[in-house]
């Protein structure tokens, strides 16, 4: 079984962050990609390189998976997940796209697409829509 939990923005865990993970708009849909050999799609994102922020490690993804040139960025919440016995923490940003250019390396994602709601072939279909609910939880607040 999967757990979902919710911390402020700014939460440390101990261990430190490891995703971060940017549910982004373009014109009003939501970006989502799917990644070379998979069959599904997925929010944005993915790890945190050594030396690299959370939210430099959000804006980099954005880009690399898609295309995002020009483009705001604001943490959510910090989230864990806890699955057989392991947790990892990542951060969840929300992006507000207003240009795309080509993306980068399409050596990993084979297709992106502006989605009115996600879909129901996620990837990740235990964690990724307690995400989005919190984003657009975030979305009613500000």
């Amino acid at each position: 079984m999967t757990e979902v939990n919710f911390y402020d923005p700014l939460f440390l865990p101990p261990g430190g962050l490891i995703y971060s993970v940017i549910a982004a708009r373009y014109r009003g849909k939501w970006l989502l990609v799917r990644h070379v050999g998979r069959h599904t799609w997925e929010i944005p994102g993915g790890h945190i390189e050594v030396g690299e922020s959370s939210h430099d490690a959000a804006a980099r993804e954005l880009c690399e998976e898609t295309g995002a040139q020009e483009y705001s960025v604001e943490c959510v919440s910090t989230y864990s997940v806890r699955k057989d016995d392991s947790t990892g923490f990542g951060r969840l940003y929300f992006a507000e796209v207003i240009l795309l250019g080509p993306v980068p390396d399409m050596n990993e994602i084979a297709e992106i697409k502006a989605m009115n709601a996600l879909p129901s072939e996620l990837t990740y279909p235990d964690i990724q829509p307690l995400l989005f609910e919190r984003v657009m939880e975030y979305l009613e607040r500000i």
